[in-house]
């Protein structure tokens, strides 16, 4: 395998794009054009995966934190951090990480969290806004359908479950072509008028330069007239935080042992249990807490995360029940979701789940 083929594979899934500001996702050692032996899977890379990679012959690791999230000035070996991408560039393995894009995503590491908690009907807790674009393009009729063939298969008029969704309206446009011109329609110095369609698509932000050389190519005017701009719309498909339910209503109790039973937890830090029965549940894997408002705005009865503060645990106010399971536990099976999808996609190339239990935090 060519290293870059598994991230564009990765990167179709849960685009960089989609990670917060803060993030560093991405390829952090290695070349794009190097070839592949095998990726070890991990939740973290830390001195101890890399070794793991050398001895198992591997020569990718797919993260989901980033070893490096800001600025290294300096790489001699102080920290875990500098040792980590010495390691890595010493032996020639490659490092990509891939965290808040792949928390973004339905699929991703909370539709992987509800999928083991066995909940239905689930949707974006918070979705994101911003990251959707729409092109207003002018189409005579002869080429309606083959710009908006060519518009779809670029990834464009993807709404929710909905594909191939446009929108268009018929009309009349004017133009002269000027000396030196080329037209595919009138006569050069001449009005002319064409019966036209304004056809609309919207698509998402990292898919406008195909969408556009798709345009130009099925377009048959030398010069398109055509629109590209922002929309504010939230998009449910992306977004932080997954709420679904349980297939049927439990006691809350037995519910806060289901989960330390399934995410292997092991403490269950929670709020006082406000409801008998429980049955409507958010979760967000890792650091959660930002979501508490929308997690009750939502009606949840539970919001299954970690890394609460002892005075964010009030905030719950009696409306929910905040259940901490732990960063390390509620982010486990993102190493199980990335091995599934390579498998599917490349099932001969070799990847496998680190052994190495990178969880700093031990409980008594």
């Amino acid at each position: 395998m060519i290293l870059k083929d598994i991230i564009q594979f990765l990167e179709g899934r849960a685009h960089p794009s989609l990670q917060e500001g803060y993030d560093n996702s991405g390829l952090i050692t290695g070349n794009p054009d190097m070839q592949v032996s095998g990726a070890m899977i991990a939740l973290d890379c830390t001195e101890e995966v890399v070794n793991e990679a050398i001895r198992k012959g591997f020569n990718l690791i797919i993260a989901h934190h980033p070893i490096v999230f800001s600025g290294l000035k300096k790489i001699n070996g102080k920290n875990y951090i500098e040792r980590t991408i010495i390691a890595a560039i010493k032996h020639d393995i490659a490092i990509y990480a891939i965290h808040t894009n792949l928390d973004n995503i339905a699929g991703g590491v909370n539709g992987k969290i509800a999928q083991k908690l066995g909940l239905q009907d689930t949707f974006i807790l918070d979705p994101l806004s911003g990251k959707l674009n729409k092109l207003s393009v002018f189409v005579p009729d002869s080429h309606l359908n083959e710009v908006r063939s060519a518009l779809f298969q670029a990834g464009a008029g993807e709404i929710g479950q909905y594909a191939h969704c446009s929108w268009s309206v018929s009309g009349i446009g004017t133009f002269k072509a000027g000396v030196g011109s080329n037209p595919h329609v009138g006569e050069i110095g001449k009005d002319h008028q064409e019966s036209e369609h304004r056809l609309e698509v919207v698509f998402p932000v990292w898919k406008k330069s195909a969408v556009e050389r798709a345009l130009r190519a099925s377009h048959p005017y030398e010069e398109v007239a055509f629109d590209i701009y922002a929309i504010e719309n939230q998009w449910r498909e992306v977004g932080a935080g997954t709420v679904g339910q349980l297939p049927q209503p439990m006691p809350a109790q037995d519910f806060l042992q289901m989960l330390k039973t399934v995410l292997g937890a092991g403490v269950v830090r929670h709020t006082r249990l406000v409801k008998d029965e429980v049955r409507k549940i958010a979760v967000c894997g890792g650091s959660g807490s930002f979501l508490l408002r929308q997690a009750i705005s939502s009606g949840a009865d539970v919001f299954v995360t970690s890394d609460f503060k002892y005075h964010q645990f009030f905030d719950a106010e009696g409306q929910i029940v905040i259940a901490d399971i732990g960063h390390y536990e509620s982010e486990q099976f993102t190493m199980e979701l990335l091995n599934d999808w390579l498998k599917e996609k490349f099932p001969t190339f070799a990847s496998h789940l680190t052994e190495v239990i990178t969880n700093p935090v031990y409980y008594l």
